[in-house]
């Protein structure tokens, strides 16, 4: 008999259910139906999650955004350096489902953060944060280097 399984699910162990199916649906479908969730790999309690970004620059600025469905901007903190960017905050369940009735648990609930590291200094006065439809998009304008200033020097 022919292994069919993926190269991932060889590696891993893990079986798609159309799989399952195939070789006796009733205990598959069962098991997909019935079955309460099992534990995330979120954080425990006490720990934070990691937020998700995507960096990229324009000519002018550096532009940070990341998905923060469900988390109000009261509950967000950004706080900004000359080369770093640290965001964090608290996405807060609104209801509360016993265990058993789970049949997935995959959203993050509880406090998270995320530190960047930037590419270039920025002007962190100049920045300007906004929310919109669970995405914030961080914008931080590029400090150029190459200008320069002349001081007079004043004779005391």
């Amino acid at each position: 008999m022919k292994d069919s399984r993926s190269f991932f699910e060889k590696l891993t162990g893990s079986s798609r259910i159309e799989h399952q199916l195939e070789e006796n649906p009733g205990p598959a479908l069962a098991k997909a139906t019935r079955l309460p969730a099992q534990s995330s790999n979120w954080p425990d309690a006490g720990e934070e999650g990691e937020l998700t970004v995507d960096v990229f620059q324009t000519p002018d600025e550096i532009v940070i955004q990341s998905t923060v469905a469900g988390v109000k901007p009261d509950d967000l903190d950004v706080t900004i350096t000359q080369d770093m960017v640290t965001l964090k905050g608290k996405r807060q369940k609104t209801n509360e489902v016993s265990e058993k009735d789970f049949y997935y648990k995959e959203l993050y609930w509880g406090t998270f953060s995320r530190s960047i590291l930037l590419p270039q200094e920025v002007d962190a006065d100049a920045a300007q944060a906004t929310l919109k439809n669970g995405l914030i998009t961080i914008k931080l304008p590029k400090l150029d280097k190459q200008r320069t200033q002349r001081l007079k020097v004043k004779m005391e």
